[in-house]
């Protein structure tokens, strides 16, 4: 089964904490890593921004993307969070048997 990496950033590490908690909990992230402080440089309605933001690496399987989608969705505070998704094309098989086995079986 294919695996991806998503990834999303939030304003604050609690949010980062409730987003990966969440994911992990209902099984849609075997694995959530955050990462941060870090900056980011980008155009918002216009204007460049600067903000601090932590940085969520999400592993999980491609059939699960959409309730991932919707759970960060869900519990972001941004208007439009980043949230992206790549392919994971090679892994020890020990790690991606255990992604395998901490994943949600019911997409």
């Amino acid at each position: 089964m294919p695996f991806i990496q998503v990834m999303t950033t939030t304003e604050t590490k609690e949010q980062a904490m409730a987003i990966a908690r969440h994911l992990v909990e209902e099984k849609l992230a075997a694995c959530v890593q955050i990462s941060g402080s870090i900056e980011s440089i980008y155009r918002w309605k216009g204007n460049v921004e600067l903000s601090g933001e932590f940085l969520c690496l999400v592993k999980t399987h491609e059939d699960l993307f959409q309730q991932v989608e919707t759970a960060i969705k869900k519990l972001h505070s941004y208007e439009t969070p980043e949230i992206i998704a790549v392919p994971i094309i090679s892994g020890s098989k020990e790690y991606l048997t255990w992604l395998d086995d901490e994943l949600s079986r019911s997409p």
